[in-house]
């Protein structure tokens, strides 16, 4: 088994800026893929970002050029650094652990941008 705990969200303004971090515990195995996903009211959850426990990154075209995904692997620890912040992306964030075909999923963090 594998606990998330994710930080970090909050209220921002648009154009502003926040950092999520997510720590993962218990049974961690190299070769694991972290990330982040959203979800917002009415919609599906959908990829955000993620990275492999080799630094290989993979972003969603909306969260190109403003989000940044990276991690620290002695921590078991994935970021993401959200920076032109727009409203449309209000939405849950969950952290995401995933080895061969289980996924893991954190409880969530609330990240709303007012205009």
């Amino acid at each position: 088994q594998v606990q998330l705990v994710e930080s970090g969200g909050g209220l921002v303004q648009a154009g502003g800026s926040l950092r999520l971090s997510c720590a993962a515990s218990g049974s961690i195995f190299s070769g694991n893929v972290m990330g982040w996903y959203r979800q917002a009211p009415g919609k599906q959850r959908e990829l955000v970002a993620a990275i492999t426990s080799g630094g290989a990154t993979n972003y969603a075209n909306s969260a190109k050029g403003r989000f940044t995904v990276s991690r620290d692997n002695a921590k078991n620890t994935v970021y993401l650094q959200m920076n032109s912040l727009k409203p449309e992306d209000t939405a849950v964030y969950y952290c995401n652990y995933k080895i061969v075909f289980t996924n893991y999923w954190g409880q969530g963090t609330q990240v709303t941008v007012s205009s």
